[in-house]
């Protein structure tokens, strides 16, 4: 199976807690008024014991969205490490759907990014990830490996995903993650090296 580089938490149930009622308090109410209080009122406890777990609230996000991003990131594939073009966001309309939350927050961070360029990097690095976990589904299903192919697909998704929580509806979503799949098909062809490529990323 294929590693996306996402790490499960060291540090138990209670500081994850935290970290979800961090991510579901931006999601609900912006990242401007995320303080250790409100995090600590949406998780019912004292909010000496939010400031105790992170220090600072630039921690608490950094690695509330390292959170949302280990969750979401299962979206990319249905079959992760396959290169199967037919599980490629097979998952996704149904978790932007059932699991909104997680997709409001980080679209909070990317535009309050715009006014707080501390935040840049780390949805940099997120993003980044995405384009690579992309890229290496791409590479596994037999097409030429190419950031910028893989960066265009991450964008639509994230396009299609925004459509979808801001709309409600989620059968464009699927009606056009099946048109890019078609598209993808027709561009895969069996590449010199594909097998030896593909136990590698696999780890074999």
């Amino acid at each position: 199976m294929v590693d996306y580089g996402v790490t499960e938490s060291r540090y138990g149930k209670g500081r994850d807690a935290l970290l979800d009622a961090a991510i579901r308090a931006v999601a609900d109410d912006g990242l401007r008024r995320l303080t250790y209080r409100r995090v600590a009122s949406e998780a019912g406890v004292g909010h000496t014991l939010v400031a105790h777990h992170f220090g600072s609230i630039d921690t608490l996000v950094e690695q509330a969205l390292q959170r949302s991003f280990a969750r979401s990131v299962a979206t990319i594939s249905t079959r992760p490490g396959s290169g199967d073009l037919n599980a490629l966001f097979a998952g996704l309309s149904t978790f932007a759907e059932v699991d909104a939350v997680d997709q409001a927050f980080q679209f909070e961070l990317m535009l309050e990014s715009r006014r707080r360029p501390g935040l840049r990097p780390h949805v940099r690095r997120v993003r980044d990830a995405y384009v690579d976990a992309i890229g290496t589904e791409l590479t596994l299903a037999g097409l030429e490996p190419d950031p910028a192919l893989s960066h265009l697909i991450y964008s639509a998704a994230e396009g299609l995903i925004l459509e979808q929580i801001t709309g409600d509806d989620r059968e464009p979503t699927d009606a056009a993650l099946n048109h890019l799949r078609g598209l993808l098909r027709r561009t895969a062809r069996p590449t010199e090296g594909t097998d030896t490529e593909c136990m590698r990323l696999q780890g074999l």
